[in-house]
């Protein structure tokens, strides 16, 4: 009981107790869903309409196309194609998601139906890219796509070997089928929408003389620049008042940010130069003296690999193509630098000849248990054939088809490796006479050819190439690194970095409305993990040093200078600031010259108070006149000589872009141009078709787009 009563005495104690333990736990709790929540986010790509879309369902959308391009012979994207394939993907994927929204609400839909007449009719674009197309109508195939839909079905379970090759055009189909659909759905709402757009005759006509009429006038044009900006006084109540009527202007739908970095690239020391040109005047004389440079070139690890072969021009780099006319067989050129690729270069030229850039021909290879086997079996077949043997019944007797085929220069111009065997056959298929036929010993067996035909003879160039990129050293990787890192360390502040930058050589630079939409910070490539850093970043905020640069030879410090979230961007911007005190500024301007011409009833009046008098030809309603005078398009101008009077002086000032104007219209005629209807409706609706388009903006808006994929890719 003596326990019990304690307790009682205790109570308001032991309850504020209890209450704080409860909202600790709460608090824990609430900052673990938090937590998660964001860490949820954080695996999202992005949102549209309400829809989270994850990094796998993204990166599967990429892979597909990916794929699709494999397909088409598109491989080994770089880094610049890569992001803009995901930009690609991502607004197609966007877009398709808006329209397809839209078109729910509408009931619009592709049916199989459709489907099927655009693949029957065969001459939509995306299907001419497949290999389902007839080559002697140009046309898609139907019949050919089913032809392999059964076979594929069918080689899944009967033909591993060929199950690869078939399942790539079977994924590349699927995807083709879904873009198609896509695209006509998006086509047949486009389509809807611009049947809401009608003309008329009598539309027609007005829009047709408020383009040929045109005006002559003689302008007086007092230009804002007349008057010094000194002169004109602004309150802060002239700029909030501006900036109310021009509020809607700034409304920002997406988040910014403004930064100021520092960027260090890092470049080869003189030292560093000196030594690769030291390095290369060796592989010269190397090359010289080399009767064969297929060594030389290899140890020497150049960028551009030598294959013995006579091979096109635009096989080379451009500034080892552009110097192979000029030099002559045996001659040996450089070291050369050359400065758009920062490489240094040694040339080569082991031979000049003309070659066909095509050679058709047929094949047979002949094998054995032994590689002897091979050339007796081969040197018999040579002597048949020789005799006069038909070509493909022999091949048929070694299991092939013996058909003709071509071989093309791009076929084997951009090899990187290439064997001595492959080498040889190549040489020999490019060399010989139409109708000729040779047996070519390898070290598997033997192969007889017979070139059948040789077209578009070009001149080819057997070139040893020694390119190696102007590259910096470790040590002077080391220097520049710790002296920056050094640099950071100290100055932690954006006043201290502006303050130091230029002391150690350095110089801050500045870039503003950055968006998570950007692939490369400051344009510097690989700075995924800055943009990351950045908008997580407070105003201030000053960023650790990162390694960046294609080949990480950037290094960069990052301070964040202003964020601006999803709203209105107020006065207090700079850039805002700095566009309404132009517009009062051209409006307070634009006040003092029109009290200025205020009682001014001639050109000759104008021009004794100081206005410019030029002489303006063929102004028409239909397009704003340009004034030469002030430098601006000015269609309040236009309007106005539109509706004033042939011989009278329009007294009342025009407020424009550049100044204020007066004006007498001298003469008015109609041009030359014949009225045609249909095609003034017809383009009346396209005008007003291109004023819709901004529908897809208005629809991105409201979707409430989220763009995440700064944080993967």
């Amino acid at each position: 009981m003596a326990a019990l009563g304690k307790i009682r005495s205790r109570g308001v104690t032991l309850i504020v107790i209890i209450g704080f333990g409860l909202f600790a736990f709460i608090a824990e709790e609430a900052f673990r869903s938090c937590e998660s929540s964001r860490n949820n986010a954080r695996q999202q790509v992005g949102e549209i309409l309400g829809e989270k879309i994850s990094y796998e369902e993204f990166a599967k959308l990429v892979d597909e196309a990916q794929g699709a391009m494999k397909v088409m012979g598109q491989e080994n994207l770089s880094d610049d194609q890569l992001n803009q394939l995901r930009d690609q993907i991502w607004q197609s994927y966007v877009q398709y998601k808006l329209i397809e929204k839209e078109c729910d609400k509408l009931g619009l839909t592709v049916t199989d139906g459709e489907m099927q007449n655009v693949l029957n009719e065969g001459t939509n674009q995306m299907l001419l890219s497949t290999p389902f197309v007839n080559r002697q109508t140009g046309r898609f195939d139907a019949n050919q796509l089913k032809q392999f839909l059964a076979q594929y079905n069918q080689i899944k379970t009967s033909n591993p070997q060929a199950a690869d090759q078939y399942e790539a055009i079977y994924k590349y189909w699927t995807y083709v089928e879904k873009s198609l659909r896509q695209q006509l759905l998006i086509q047949k709402y486009n389509g809807l929408l611009s049947h809401c757009f009608l003309s008329n005759p009598v539309e027609a006509k007005m829009a047709f003389k408020e383009s040929s009429e045109e005006s002559n006038i003689q302008l007086a044009s007092y230009p804002y620049s007349s008057i010094q900006d000194a002169k004109v006084k602004i309150s802060d109540s002239d700029l909030k008042a501006k900036y109310d009527e021009m509020k809607e202007r700034f409304q920002q739908y997406i988040e910014s940010r403004d930064i100021k970095y520092v960027d260090v690239q890092i470049t080869p020391s003189a030292a560093d130069r000196a030594a690769l040109l030291k390095e290369f005047n060796g592989y010269a004389k190397s090359l010289a003296a080399a009767a064969d440079p297929t060594e030389v070139v290899r140890k020497s690890t150049s960028s551009v690999a030598y294959l013995g072969l006579p091979v096109g021009k635009e096989a080379f780099p451009n500034d080892i193509a552009a110097k192979l006319d000029s030099m002559s067989v045996g001659q040996t050129l450089g070291p050369v630098e050359t400065k758009n690729d920062n490489t240094l270069n040694v040339i080569k030229l082991v031979a000049k000849q003309e070659l066909p850039d095509s050679v058709q021909f047929r094949a047979i290879q002949i094998g054995g248990a032994t590689p002897d086997e091979a050339h007796t079996r081969a040197d018999s077949v040579y002597n048949a054939l020789a005799a006069g043997a038909d070509f493909a019944t022999i091949a048929k007797k070694y299991g092939q088809e013996g058909s003709e085929q071509w071989l093309t220069s791009r076929q084997y111009e951009y090899s990187t490796t290439m064997d001595k065997d492959t080498k040889n056959y190549l040489n020999s298929l490019l060399t010989m006479a139409p109708k000729e036929m040779k047996n070519i010993a390898t070290t598997q067996g033997n192969v007889i050819v017979q070139v059948l035909d040789r077209k578009n003879m070009v001149e080819k160039f057997t070139a040893a190439v020694i390119k190696k990129t102007i590259d910096y050293s470790k040590d002077t990787r080391s220097a520049i690194y710790n002296k920056f890192s050094a640099f950071v360390s100290a100055n932690q502040s954006l006043d201290a970095i502006q303050k130091n930058a230029a002391k150690s050589g350095y110089n801050v630079q500045e870039a503003r409305d950055v968006t998570t939409a950007q692939h490369y910070l400051a344009g510097i490539h690989s700075t995924r993990e800055a943009m990351k850093w950045l908008f997580d970043a407070k105003q201030g905020d000053v960023s650790p040093m990162y390694e960046c640069g294609t080949n990480g030879d950037n290094l960069l410090v990052v301070v964040c200078t202003g964020v601006h979230p999803i709203g209105y961007r107020s006065l207090d911007d700079p850039q805002v600031k700095e566009m309404v005190k132009a517009q009062v500024l051209r409006d307070k301007k634009a006040e003092m010259l029109m009290a200025k011409a205020k009682g001014v009833t001639s050109i000759a009046a104008a021009k004794a108070k100081g206005a410019v008098v030029t002489a303006v030809n063929q102004v028409t309603f239909s397009a704003p006149v340009f004034v030469s005078t002030t430098g601006a398009s000015e269609p309040a101008l236009s309007g106005a000589v539109y509706s004033a009077k042939v011989g009278s002086f329009f007294s009342r000032p025009v407020k424009g872009q550049g100044g204020v104007y007066q004006f007498q219209v001298v003469s008015r005629a109609k041009n030359a141009t014949k009225f045609n209807e249909q095609q003034q409706e017809a383009a009346l609706r396209q005008k007003a078709m291109q004023y819709a388009g901004n529908y897809m903006n208005e629809l991105y808006i409201k979707a409430k787009v989220v763009d995440n994929r700064y944080l993967f890719f």
